[in-house]
């Protein structure tokens, strides 16, 4: 997997943003079809729990709801910081699909979020099935 720069400024005195994304900073990935409902889970040895999803079903179904009551359109993606990761939940052409990140990442430069919605559109969950990294949950 490609390696993602992301400058950021630090966020607060104990935790910095995350500069670089590498796979095994990925803790977890989530498809969900383009109705917000969740179609597969890959986790890792790390992280187990997909407790998480939970959170992004939540943020699909709020965004549909905020969507339709405010005329909203053009969604790309949804930035989830929870205590010690980060969920990023990208929309993509046939589905959405969300990945949980360790740490803190803030995409500021728009080179940056570039790279990272190339990435993130390239990732193909047949080869997460495969991936030493991940097993289907």
């Amino acid at each position: 997997m490609a390696t993602l720069t992301a400058s950021s400024p630090q966020t607060d005195l104990t935790r910095i943003a995350k500069t670089t994304l590498k796979i095994t900073d990925v803790l977890g990935v989530a498809i969900f079809d383009v109705n917000g409902l969740p179609r597969e889970y890959f986790i890792t040895e790390e992280n187990p729990s997909t407790g998480w999803v939970q959170i992004v079903f939540q943020a699909l179904g709020l965004r549909s709801l905020l969507a339709s009551s405010l005329e909203l359109e053009g969604f790309q993606r949804i930035a989830i910081r929870l205590e010690e990761t980060t969920i990023m939940v990208v929309r993509r052409r046939h589905d959405y699909i969300a990945l949980q990140i360790k740490g803190m990442l803030v995409l500021d430069q728009k080179a940056d979020s570039d790279r990272f919605m190339g990435m993130i559109n390239a990732l193909d969950p047949a080869k997460l099935k495969d991936h030493d990294h991940f097993k289907v949950a």
